[in-house]
């Protein structure tokens, strides 16, 4: 599909005016106080784009990831999944979450250690009933192959991989149920310098040849101008700046993102 194309279709998902506050209750005397961990976010996701999420510890990004792919109840605000409200049923609670996917910032802590590759990424299929036995563990070894991973990997377990090859197991098994949307939250800090560049170009590859829409999170703005089409700055929940990537890089409108550019040394060699 052309980008032109996927630019004028229904975005896959839309945030409109999204907010998640929370009540907590500080100091001697116990003052109610509202935390606006994400206040008042509209964005939308195409497929065959990514939008990058860029901010500073706390500043909402990980929140707005949580309720995208619904580990969060927003408290304000709108989900909508091609054009639709996301249900509130089991069902379609269900099919959102095949469609909606997530790699997380640490594949030690997020893949099972006692379980094999193969039985990691074959477990989401397993869930959702999806095609035969057989089916799934030809989709295992496609995925494998799809992310860079030799056939023996499928019955390692994590501990014997390297960080690299963890973090290309947990993009397998995001990808098995072919959703339409991935998020990747902090996807390459936990990794070593050396391989980080390998596992962004993967996801741009990965993108670009299935299709998918992308939300990239990350602390590091060098990092987000590598991956993304469109970025949105936040800091106190809330989008400061939001755009195309070429246009708020170049040209950063507010002061955030110009410090957040100026300190953030490229780690990544880019044109």
């Amino acid at each position: 599909m052309s980008t032109a194309a996927s630019q004028v279709e229904t975005p896959v998902l839309e945030l409109k005016d999204l907010r998640v506050h929370f009540t907590t209750r500080t100091g001697a005397l116990f003052r109610r106080n509202v935390v606006k961990a994400v206040d008042g976010i509209s964005v939308s996701v195409r497929k065959g784009r990514t939008v990058g999420v860029v901010g500073e510890s706390g500043s909402g990004k990980t929140t707005l990831a949580n309720v995208i792919v619904g580990l969060q109840e927003p408290t304000g605000g709108e989900l909508l999944y091609r054009g639709q409200r996301v249900g509130t049923t089991p069902a379609a609670h269900k099919e959102f979450g095949k469609a909606i996917t997530m790699i997380f910032q640490n594949a030690s802590t997020a893949l099972n250690p006692r379980m094999t590759t193969h039985d990691i990424i074959r477990d989401p299929m397993d869930v959702h009933a999806m095609g035969s036995t057989a089916d799934r563990s030809k989709r295992v070894r496609g995925l494998l192959d799809l992310v860079g991973l030799p056939g023996s990997a499928a019955e390692a377990v994590p501990a014997q991989l390297s960080g690299g090859q963890r973090q290309r197991v947990a993009i397998a098994r995001a990808l098995a149920l072919k959703p339409e949307v991935i998020v990747a939250d902090e996807p390459t800090s936990a990794l070593d310098v050396s391989v980080r560049a390998q596992v962004l170009n993967l996801l741009i590859d990965l993108k670009e040849e299935l299709d998918l829409g992308m939300v990239f999170i990350s602390h590091d703005i060098q990092t987000v101008r590598h991956i993304s089409d469109d970025i949105l700055v936040m800091t106190g929940g809330k989008a400061v700046e939001q755009g195309p990537a070429a246009e708020v890089l170049t040209n950063p409108t507010t002061d955030y993102t110009r410090s957040l550019l100026r300190a953030a040394p490229s780690l990544l060699h880019t044109t």
